[in-house]
């Protein structure tokens, strides 16, 4: 049985501008490559950059208040809702509440940063946001 402690995972800038702690990776943990699990925060006021993976990947949203833009689609999303993202669908979340907005990230297969393909959007930049 393997148990990690999030809060012991360190915490990294991802290439979206995101706040990331992997959790579950087979990179650090010799786990199956078939899924990855990482906590991703952004800051109030703040969004990831416009991005697409070549994996699905799903969100499940912990804390705070965001809008997940998926493709043309755009949805507000709070805690215990879960976003289903396509590989190869433009996204990004935008934290639109008061406090940081905390959610799960699981990709399957495994997260991969070859496969993460930044697309620098008009207002989606890291630099434009902080993040």
């Amino acid at each position: 049985m393997r148990i990690k402690d999030s809060h012991r995972a360190p915490a990294f800038t991802a290439a979206d501008g995101c706040q990331i702690r992997e959790i579950i990776h087979p990179s650090g943990d010799g786990t199956s490559p078939a899924l990855s699990l990482a906590q991703a925060e952004v800051a109030p006021g703040r969004a990831t950059r416009a991005h697409r993976l070549d994996r699905l990947e799903i969100y499940y949203i912990l804390s705070g208040e965001g809008r997940m833009n998926v493709g043309g689609e755009s949805a507000v999303v709070g805690p215990g809702l879960a976003v289903y993202i396509p590989a190869g669908e433009r996204q990004f979340i935008e934290n639109i509440g008061p406090t940081p907005l905390v959610f799960l990230c699981i990709c399957q297969p495994a997260y991969d940063p070859a496969g993460d393909q930044a697309l620098g959007d008009k207002g989606r930049a890291p630099e434009e946001h902080g993040a």
